[in-house]
């Protein structure tokens, strides 16, 4: 995230502010490409916090089902539930895996 941001300052004291070829989608994907890095980064380095996501998108899919907000088949929701199982027995199995909250 430092380095994104020393290379944004350097861009922004660089004489040229629009090089040739530069739009603002460019600066949109790079944010985006900037944010999916951090995320990777975040999560490569906290094994808990991947795994608390991954047990929490697997929990949602049946509630949004229910009530039709996402429409989804019996296979996507057991896929889920499978998921979110997999990773309760996991944090179970391996304590040291439990996301710790302050």
């Amino acid at each position: 995230m430092e380095q994104v941001a020393h290379d944004r300052a350097k861009k922004e004291k660089s004489p040229f502010q629009n090089p040739p070829g530069h739009s603002v989608a460019d600066e949109e994907t790079e944010w985006f490409q900037s944010f999916l890095l951090l995320l990777f980064r975040s999560l490569k380095n906290h094994p808990p916090l991947l795994l608390d996501i991954v047990k929490n998108l697997g929990d949602i899919v049946n509630p949004l089902s229910q009530p039709g907000i996402y429409k989804s088949n019996s296979g996507t929701i057991r896929l889920g539930g499978l998921m979110s199982s997999i990773a309760g027995i996991s944090i179970v199995a391996y304590p040291q895996m439990r996301l710790k909250t302050h």
